[in-house]
């Protein structure tokens, strides 16, 4: 039986998953039987869960779309500043106030995001299925560098980080997902991802370092680990590292501090 052939045009940074030769332009694509769009999309290397839009012939379409040669196949990153309310919806829902489960190798941006107070669980010995499952329990957004877990086809919010250096996947999640408005610095646990408490000056003292009696006022604890966080000197310098960097500015209502057991 001879092959049936389509054209393909991938928009953004759905290009880094393709072969260079293929990138940043319309390219042809030969397929046997009529598979679905989302079969074909994933041969040439896309993740489903990096695409938000397709069109085949001008027409928005669903995942399950079956291919029989002859379309014109457009296919758009994720638009999650978008609202896309009149093409068709390839995920169940979306998630307008991300919460995050982060891959064995994103340790780093797990402790930044959560700086930052944002909803991230993060263990180094979570399995593939582990965060699969974590992911549609909790509806979190997986983030990970490995493209076959977002293949699998039970995952309906994934996304890939493409940057290497932490601090720079810490600037790429913010905007990929429009966070800065959403900022609530230093409300979580670093260690666990719990969320901090205000507890008594004389409690915090009491637990605390002997030092930290002439400098510390405000003392909070993890609701779920109990870790002891006060105001510490490391406070002017983080805030000019995060506007520096990051570019990240915002007022230090709640001040984050190294911690006791």
């Amino acid at each position: 039986m001879p092959l049936s052939r389509c054209e393909f045009r991938f928009y953004e940074e759905l290009n880094d998953f393709l072969p260079p030769v293929l990138r940043q332009q319309t390219f042809e694509h030969d397929f046997d039987g009529t598979p679905s769009v989302k079969d074909r999309i994933e041969a040439l290397g896309v993740p489903h869960t990096e695409v938000d839009l397709i069109l085949v012939d001008g027409v928005s379409v669903g995942f399950t779309h079956l291919l029989r040669g002859g379309e014109r196949v457009a296919v758009y990153p994720m638009f999650e500043r978008f609202d896309l309310t009149d093409v068709t919806v390839l995920r169940p829902r979306p998630l307008r106030q991300p919460r995050f489960v982060l891959d064995v190798h994103l340790g780093r941006l797990a402790g930044y995001l959560r700086l930052l107070g944002f909803d991230t669980r993060y263990r180094n010995d979570f399995a593939d299925i582990d965060l699969v499952n974590i992911s549609l329990a909790e509806h979190r957004i997986v983030l990970t560098r490995d493209t076959g877990l977002l293949k699998r086809s039970a995952l309906t919010h994934g996304a890939f980080v493409h940057e290497t250096n932490p601090r720079h996947q810490l600037r790429e999640m913010l905007d990929r997902f429009d966070l800065e408005s959403q900022i609530a610095p230093f409300t979580r646990c670093a260690r666990c991802n719990g969320l901090l408490e205000p507890v008594p000056r004389e409690v915090g003292l009491d637990a605390a370092p002997p030092s930290v009696a002439q400098y510390a006022h405000d003392f909070t604890r993890c609701r779920d680990c109990d870790q002891l966080y006060w105001p510490g000197s490391h406070l002017p310098r983080l805030r000019q590292w995060l506007a520096a960097e990051i570019g990240v500015q915002f007022a230090l209502d709640v001040q984050e501090a190294r911690g006791s057991s």
